[in-house]
């Protein structure tokens, strides 16, 4: 059976087929054996032979086929009996062997059932007890695996209780590590399905309250935190000038002492702090730390509190979502600071500039604070491109702003603060020279303003001036007129009530050059210049030679009609003389440098041409008045037969108006300004006593109306010689000299060589105030006592007078030279 169902698939018939086909060969290929041929093979491989069935029958000879169907299967008849008679032997042999074996099977048989009879009734017990085991281990197992769902859902449970309660008390990071412990270690082993439905659920849902909840503390931080930081900023700011002013006090301290040393006094002060001073630096001190840490005034956080900022980014990157929310909160806080820069229009920016620049300061120390605390929140970066713009901006405003001022007070109360400004972000590492640069472009505009001012001051203190003394009743008043301008000429204190040389004009004008002094200094100061004293220098100069110089000219040309007034503006000129002083050394000690080298680099007087113009209005109105007592001179008897003996009637009017004029001067003018308006006096009495001899009015004069002119010279020189008390000698002697043009024509026409004027070394040496113009016609209306009418007759036939003959040779020399 096998063999048949191995056999291959090779044509049966191809024997036949062979023998057929040599059969064939012997006579013609029919179709008909072709067809038989064919259809023997497809039985034979198993082919479909419904095509030769179907060809049979179109062909209409179906007669064939079932004849050829009948030739096969003859032909596999011989062959099936060839078959069995080769296998006959075997198969007797093989029912032989199974019948023998038939036997053996019912013996094995039956001894198998003994041997499960046997088996069964010893195994029954055993697999009972089996049965009862696996039903145990089973159960068992149940239990265990029961037992470990329980355990791990009483911890999920665990951790989902923990989870609400951090959730209750808003620790969400506590609740989000509880979340990711239940997403890593449980949720995969919850044998709850729906418990691990839930949990799916919620886990998302979690998440997303607590990011929202972040975002809402943040939100709200956001809007607390621009409060704070202005808060914030004010505080720096204020921190930085107590600071400043520290500073100041300290410096005012140190100049004291540097001025009390120079005067060699013994009780110099040499402690320069005491110890409010150090509990006020260690308070500042503590305020930057608290600063620095990001604390209020009270030492809490609650003044400057970061921690929801440093929650939220710390949630968000627990979420995975820490780039998202640096984004979210560069973009925000730049969003504000855009804010910060608005200046409102309806609020003036002087009254708004302190806000302003609070706002930023503060923001800026936040920042700060967050840059390097945050742990990589914001970059160094992007802190630097936000103080760029924030420095752009501020820049900016302060151009357009300081464009529009016209008060000098109000750019310094800004730069003031600016400044501040600048020393507070500098502490945190902020550029700031653009802010300074800005101050520094505005400060010839700020001292154009502070000029304008000043101007109107000194002008108003001007017009109030009474010319009067200035009366101070109390110590109080002198040390506030006087002292602070250092117009004392003695350590003394003077008594009280006190009058002083000068008028109100002084004291006022010189409080508004000092506060003009004060606030250059301070506009100056603080703008990252060091050394601004020249440049403070040149705006006092302009002050004073300009503003203060014309004004007074303008009061002295204008307002000044009397000798007392004019006597009051030289007593104020000659102290303002020591003001400017002051004003330098007050300028250099503001600018912080030795007063040395202010003093070293100081010019003339710049008051100079109202001094010289006060003078010269005081030497005029009294000359004015000398010229009404000088036209007595019209009464000298020029050819008087005696000389006079105690002077003409002129030069005692004219010494009584000097002597109650020295009298009355010397109490309110310095002895330099006294001197120099005496000698112009003197001179100018000189002089009309010279322009008399010269003079149309005399044609004639003799001997003893010169002895008479001598007398007057003498008394005067008498005068010049009584004021040695009030001047020194030299300058006594300068009075004297005043009177040089007349005493040398007086010494001259006395003289009996008179000729000597035509030696240059004794002219040079005696004579050299005259003009030999003057000398010639002053010569020519001399006259001797012989030449009277009718002194010819007597004296017919003696010799000519040698003085005569001189003077004669004199005038002659003198016609021919000139």
């Amino acid at each position: 059976m096998q063999s048949t169902k191995s056999r291959r698939k090779v044509a049966p018939n191809t024997a036949t087929g062979s023998k057929t086909s040599a059969t064939d060969n012997g006579s013609a290929e029919s179709a008909d054996k072709l067809d038989q041929l064919l259809l023997s093979s497809a039985i034979c491989n198993n082919e479909d032979i419904g095509p030769f069935i179907r060809k049979a029958f179109t062909s209409g000879k179906p007669e064939t086929l079932l004849h050829h169907l009948r030739h096969f299967a003859r032909s596999k008849e011989s062959e099936i009996e060839e078959v069995c008679k080769a296998h006959y032997q075997d198969f007797i042999l093989a029912v032989d062997d199974l019948k023998s074996l038939l036997s053996d099977v019912d013996s094995l048989k039956s001894s198998l059932s003994t041997s499960n009879s046997k088996l069964q009734s010893v195994a029954g017990p055993l697999l009972d007890s089996l049965d009862s085991f696996l039903e145990s281990r089973t159960v068992l197992q149940n239990v265990n695996l029961a037992l470990g769902s329980i355990s791990t859902c009483v911890r999920l449970i665990e951790i989902c209780s923990r989870s609400n309660y951090h959730l209750s008390r808003n620790n969400f990071y506590m609740a989000l590590k509880c979340l990711d412990s239940i997403e890593t270690e449980l949720l995969d082993k919850t044998p709850s399905s729906t418990l691990r439905r839930m949990l799916e659920k919620k886990i998302p849902e979690i998440r997303a309250h607590i990011e929202r909840r972040v975002s809402k503390e943040f939100g709200d931080w956001l809007v607390e935190i621009r409060v704070v930081s202005r808060n914030l900023g004010q505080l720096a700011i204020g921190q930085a000038s107590s600071a400043r002013q520290r500073e100041e006090d300290l410096r005012i301290k140190q100049r004291q002492a540097e001025e009390q040393s120079r005067l060699s006094l013994r009780d110099c002060v040499y402690a320069l702090q005491d110890e409010d001073e150090d509990e006020d630096d260690q308070h500042d001190q503590h305020d930057a730390v608290g600063l620095s840490n990001g604390l209020g005034n009270d030492g809490h956080n609650g003044g400057f509190d970061l921690t929801p900022l440093y929650r939220a980014y710390h949630i968000n990157q627990t979420l995975g979502l820490d780039d998202r929310f640096k984004q979210y909160y560069f973009e925000n806080r730049k969003l504000q600071l855009t804010s910060d820069f608005q200046v409102s229009s309806m609020t003036p920016f002087l009254e708004s500039h302190q806000t302003f620049f609070a706002q930023i300061a503060g923001f800026f120390i936040v920042e700060d604070r967050v840059l390097r605390t945050s742990g990589g929140l914001i970059s160094k970066m992007e802190v630097e491109n936000l103080w760029e713009t924030a420095m752009s901006k501020m820049c900016g405003v302060l151009e357009d702003q300081f464009s529009r001022m016209q008060t000098a007070n109000h750019l310094l109360l800004i730069k003031d603060y600016v400044s501040l400004l600048g020393v507070t972000l500098r502490r945190y590492g902020y550029p700031v020279d653009a802010l300074l640069d800005v101050l520094s472009k505005h400060r010839d505009k700020y001292h154009e303003l502070l000029l304008s001012d000043c101007r109107k001051q000194i002008a108003e203190a001007l017009a109030a001036d009474k010319f009067e003394q200035m009366l101070m009743k109390k110590e109080y008043e002198y040390s506030m007129n006087v002292l602070s301008f250092q117009l004392q000429t003695s350590d003394i204190a003077p008594a009280f009530p006190y009058v002083a040389p000068f008028s109100s004009t002084v004291p006022d004008c010189c409080r508004i050059v000092r506060s003009f002094v004060e606030d250059s200094v301070s506009f100056m100061s603080y703008g990252g210049q060091l050394d601004f004293y020249d440049m403070v220098k040149k705006y006092l100069d302009r002050l004073l030679g300009e503003a203060l110089d014309e004004a007074l000219l303008k009061l002295i040309n204008t307002a000044v009609h009397g000798v007392s007034q004019a006597m009051q503006m030289a007593a104020n000129m000659a102290v303002m003389e020591r003001a400017c002083d002051f004003f330098f050394r007050h300028a250099a000690q503001l600018s912080g440098i030795p007063l040395r080298m202010a003093e070293r680099g100081r010019r003339q007087f710049p008051l100079s041409r109202a001094r010289d113009a006060a003078e010269d209005m005081l030497s005029g109105l009294l000359k004015a008045k000398v010229d009404g007592f000088m036209t007595l001179i019209e009464n000298v008897n020029w050819m008087a037969d005696e000389p006079p003996q105690s002077g003409n009637e002129y030069v005692n009017e004219v010494m009584i108006y000097l002597e109650t004029l020295v009298s009355t001067a010397q109490q309110i003018l310095p002895a330099q300004v006294l001197k120099r308006v005496l000698q112009e006096v003197l001179s100018h009495i000189s002089e009309k006593i010279v322009g008399a001899l010269y003079g149309d009015s005399v044609k004639r004069f003799n001997v003893n109306a010169i002895i008479g002119i001598d007398v007057d010279v003498r008394l005067l020189e008498s005068f010049a010689d009584n004021q040695a008390p009030i001047f020194s000698d030299g300058d006594a002697n300068q009075l004297k000299l005043a009177l040089a043009e007349s005493r040398q024509l007086i010494n001259l026409l006395l003289s009996n060589h008179p000729d000597n004027y035509l030696n240059p070394v004794i002219r040079e040496r005696s004579y050299n105030a005259l003009d030999h113009r003057k000398v010639v016609t002053i010569s020519e209306k001399l006259r001797d006592p012989s030449d009277r009418l009718f002194g010819t007759f007597g004296s017919r036939g003696a010799k000519q007078n040698p003085k005569k003959k001189s003077l004669d040779a004199l005038i002659k020399r003198l016609r021919d030279v000139s």
